[in-house]
């Protein structure tokens, strides 16, 4: 294996035969030793987290390419704490897309005069480039093709591709009597340019209430699990 990038949370390496490895870390991000999903850098390592966001990512993976829902996910190594994956260009630098289902977090700072905290959305997407110097600044889908970053059908196939798999999550958790929020996921696109879910799936990206109280991804992961 040959190492290919160094990440945060995940380092990658390539594979022979063309498909890449991620090995998960317990390197979190966060500051002064508090555990943040928001935060830029790594702030703490916390034993067991790359275990449990690789074990709901093979979850939840498996579950979509079982749907039909096109993703970079090959398989996993528990006890390596590896999965493989598919090659994919990412869009741009790297583009987030958030679904919200309710109102919070950024949309209600940028639009709390117009909705209140915790207001019903239509699993609402939203698209932002992953930029820390800028604060990871919005972006619509006419600035997307004009830019040249994506056309307008891939676009549409993400937007279409993330209230499905956001359904998805927000059913499993319902099950466990959790309610998702929201929940941000990556997007890239292979050879054809056929778009594709890739990174992962793990509560530290997505926001989950219970009884109306906030849960921390890793009591998150815990309750996942234990239903």
């Amino acid at each position: 294996m040959r190492k290919v990038y160094t990440g945060k949370t995940k380092d990658v390496f390539a594979l022979e035969g063309g498909n890449y490895l991620l090995k998960f870390k317990d390197d979190c991000t966060g500051k002064d030793g508090v555990f943040d999903p928001g935060e830029n850098s790594v702030g703490l390592t916390i034993e067991g987290v790359g275990d449990v966001n690789l074990r709901m990512s093979i979850y939840f993976f498996e579950k979509l390419n079982a749907a039909g829902i096109r993703t970079h996910y090959v398989g996993a190594n528990l006890k390596d704490t590896t999965m493989e994956v598919l090659p994919a260009k990412v869009f741009g630098h790297g583009l987030e897309v958030i679904c919200r289902n309710k109102a919070v977090g950024s949309f209600t700072r940028r639009y709390g005069e117009y909705i209140e905290e915790g207001a019903d959305l239509p699993s609402y997407v939203e698209m932002t480039f992953k930029n820390d110097a800028k604060g990871d600044p919005l972006v619509t889908k006419e600035g997307l093709v004009v830019l040249g970053i994506m056309t307008e059908n891939q676009y549409e196939d993400i937007a279409a591709m993330t209230r499905r798999i956001t359904a998805v999550v927000a059913e499993e958790m319902q099950k466990r009597g959790l309610v998702l929020y929201d929940i941000k996921f990556e997007f890239g696109y292979d050879e054809n340019g056929q778009v594709m879910l890739i990174d992962e799936i793990a509560s530290g990206n997505m926001r989950v209430y219970k009884d109306g109280q906030y849960i921390d991804p890793m009591t998150l992961s815990k309750l996942f699990f234990q239903a």
